[in-house]
């Protein structure tokens, strides 16, 4: 089974082209949310995060995501201390997910693949583009947060350049027909792909 990886800065529309390719049939593993699933349930995990940044991260048990945003966005140091906690964990859930899948390939949709060098857990990767002002204007009407708060969190992620330098695959996320349409031309191609290798 072929493992490919859907990445894009944030407000790139990359949970958009996930739910195109879920439309197709293709598992789809968010692992932001699994991430917080994991945060939330697993008390190993619930106790490292309230030793590396504070009680305040859960409010009533509850994972308090605006507190640990906050702390962590503004903080390279504590963002990577954060993610090499939480991690490890989603990588361990993923793989046990994909052992009950049935499909020629999967994807796991993940914000960060080349900021944390996973870039070789993947067979192919997809990256998900767009203007920054289109994704600074879809971040701030989603998460209701200040135009200083979304360029942190860009700050935070290497540039569309970069990425696309070592991505397998760009789709131009402006026009929801043409990204629909190279959904499904990526989709062809990894299906031959997939039955060709594996």
């Amino acid at each position: 089974m072929m493992i490919v990886g859907l990445t894009g800065g944030i407000g790139s529309g990359k949970t958009t082209v996930a739910k195109m390719f879920h439309a197709l049939g293709v598992p789809v593993y968010n692992s932001d949310i699994e991430a917080k699933k994991l945060m939330s349930a697993s008390k190993d995990l619930k106790a490292k995060i309230i030793a590396l940044l504070g009680e305040d991260s859960y409010s009533d048990n509850v994972l308090n995501r605006s507190y640990i945003a906050n702390k962590v966005f503004t903080d390279p140091a504590l963002l990577a201390k954060l993610n090499a906690i939480v991690h490890p964990e989603v990588k361990n859930h993923f793989t046990s997910w994909v052992k009950n899948q049935k499909s020629s390939y999967v994807i796991q949709e993940t914000a960060i693949i080349f900021e944390n060098s996973s870039e070789h857990r993947f067979d192919k990767i997809i990256l998900v583009t767009a203007p920054e002002n289109l994704r600074i204007e879809r971040v701030i009407s989603r998460d209701t947060i200040s135009i200083e708060k979304v360029k942190e969190r860009i700050d935070n992620q290497w540039s569309d350049k970069k990425k696309a330098k070592l991505s397998d695959y760009v789709i131009h996320n402006l026009d929801l027909e043409k990204t629909s349409f190279l959904v499904a031309e990526i989709h062809k191609q990894l299906l031959k792909l997939s039955s060709f290798t594996y």
